[in-house]
């Protein structure tokens, strides 16, 4: 610990923890400081040590690693130096409520519920939450069922995907050597969760201790923590985890609070050995709103990319659904011609494929009527025959939207809602709703990971808007014959 030598009145020592914890609260922010700096008590000032207490072996060990030169500073800015200080473990009588143990200092109140660097990452306002809720909620982060049939050999990953789902697999069968953390990257709905569904269920096997959630679950359980003054409970419980693994990462971006306890979480992890698994729609260069630290740390594990599957991947990936369907509906038939026109929308991800193949099946399976070309057009509106390019993405719509209103694409995922930002990305979402066989949610993702009752109140807006003003109608028709006409 920190070694320092001047000699100071050891009778302002109580009322100057008051004060350098006021001054911590400044210079960390409320969530950090809630988390690490006020469960610490000051236990003892005898002979110019100074033993700053803890109510956890893991709070002691992560405040020495981390805080102690901080705490340091703030006692010489506040005139004291001890000439020792120490964080030591305390018994669970010591008063750290009040952060004074020997003699009643006047601290100042906790923050409300609502902090200041809460509401600066958009965090809603949470309910009150009793006890008994608060331990059900740290149950509830156990509570994710998993999907059998996603496993490592129903994924099939054709050549692009080869190495991601070998790599994916070794790490999860024990074989990827000293690498804690394995982190897949890819679009919409190209496996990312089906091989993080994968890993848990191989991990499981092997009788690993599997914590399964997604990005919005940890934040929405940190966040709860937070204003139940319980973080260490939430620490603890993901650190009980022999693996934890997170899917859709980069929602975390939203919360600078929530993506510095991620950060923690997989250092504590690392340090323990532990494995974690984490999937986000790109690269961890391009998360926005992490620090360097946490990305970082994740390009120090390993890092696949799964691709686009080209053709050949797409009709294998449809001919098995249609076998596994078969088993369960032996008289429904999908033509294999079917399939292949299936397959070559070209802008359609696999999950988008395989929802195209069920609506079909689904609608041959009720009317009893065989499966066709035509049939396929008139229950799904394919389009597959003309009108309507299958080539017309949600990013052309996008970029040349952005183009049309002169902004930039990365101003689509922002959250901003400026007018001269958000008209633009309404219509585009209301191009892409209208261009694309893409779902209100899918839209939604696409565009900053807003939700789907965003897009609707979007094309719901641009509809309105078109009836009553007829310039901007001839904006909207100009962008879609425009993107229409994109091959």
């Amino acid at each position: 610990m920190g070694q320092l030598t001047s000699k100071p009145n050891s009778n302002d020592w109580p009322a100057r923890w008051a004060c350098v914890r006021e001054r911590l609260r400044k210079e960390l922010g409320d969530p950090i400081f809630d988390a690490w700096i006020a469960p610490l008590s000051l236990e003892s000032w005898d002979k110019d040590e100074l033993k700053i207490g803890a109510a956890k072996p893991f709070v002691r060990n992560w405040v020495a690693n981390h805080y102690i030169a901080r705490i340091e500073r703030a006692f010489r800015a506040e005139g004291l130096e001890p000439a020792a200080l120490n964080v030591v473990v305390t018994a669970p009588s010591s008063a750290v409520a009040t952060g004074v143990s020997k003699e009643p200092v006047q601290i100042p109140p906790a923050p409300p519920p609502m902090t200041t660097a809460m509401a600066a990452s958009n965090v809603a306002y949470m309910p009150h939450v009793s006890p008994d809720s608060a331990a059900a909620s740290m149950q509830g982060l156990w509570s994710r069922m998993l999907h059998p049939q996603q496993t490592f050999d129903s994924f099939i990953p054709g050549s692009e995907n080869e190495f991601g789902h070998g790599a994916a697999r070794a790490f999860a069968e024990g074989r990827g050597g000293d690498i804690p953390l394995l982190y897949i990257h890819g679009g919409f709905g190209y496996g990312k969760t089906h091989l993080l569904n994968a890993a848990a269920l191989e991990f499981r096997k092997r009788s690993k201790k599997v914590l399964f959630l997604r990005a919005e679950d940890f934040m929405r359980h940190f966040l709860g923590a937070l204003y139940r003054k319980d973080t260490l409970a939430f620490k603890e419980e993901l650190r009980s985890a022999d693996v934890l693994i997170i899917d859709d990462l980069q929602h975390i971006c939203r919360s600078t609070a929530t993506a510095s306890e991620f950060l923690y979480t997989v250092n504590a992890l690392a340090d323990l050995r532990r494995r974690v698994v984490i999937a986000a729609d790109r690269a961890p260069a391009a998360l926005e709103g992490l620090g360097a630290d946490v990305k970082s740390r994740i390009m120090g594990g390993l890092v696949i990319q799964l691709g686009k599957p080209d053709l050949e991947t797409r009709l294998s990936i449809l001919r098995h659904r249609a076998a596994e369907f078969s088993k369960l509906r032996p008289e429904v038939k999908i033509p294999d011609d079917v399939l292949v026109r299936i397959s070559e929308l070209e802008d359609a991800s696999p999950r988008e494929m395989i929802a195209i193949f069920t609506k079909l099946a689904t609608y041959a399976d009720l009317t009893k009527k065989p499966v066709t070309i035509d049939m396929a057009e008139e229950a799904v509106g394919l389009r597959m025959t003309g009108g309507l390019s299958p080539k017309t993405s949600i990013e052309d719509i996008q970029k040349k939207t952005a183009e049309f209103y002169k902004l930039d694409v990365r101003d689509f995922h922002s959250p901003q809602r400026a007018r001269r930002v958000a008209r633009p990305r309404q219509v585009a979402m209301y191009l892409a709703r209208k261009l694309t066989t893409r779902s209100l949610p899918e839209i939604g993702r696409r565009f900053g990971g807003r939700d789907h009752t965003t897009v609707l109140h979007a094309c719901r807006r641009i509809e309105a808007l078109c009836g009553e003003d007829p310039l901007f109608k001839q904006e909207v028709d100009f962008l879609s014959q425009m993107l229409s006409k994109i091959n």
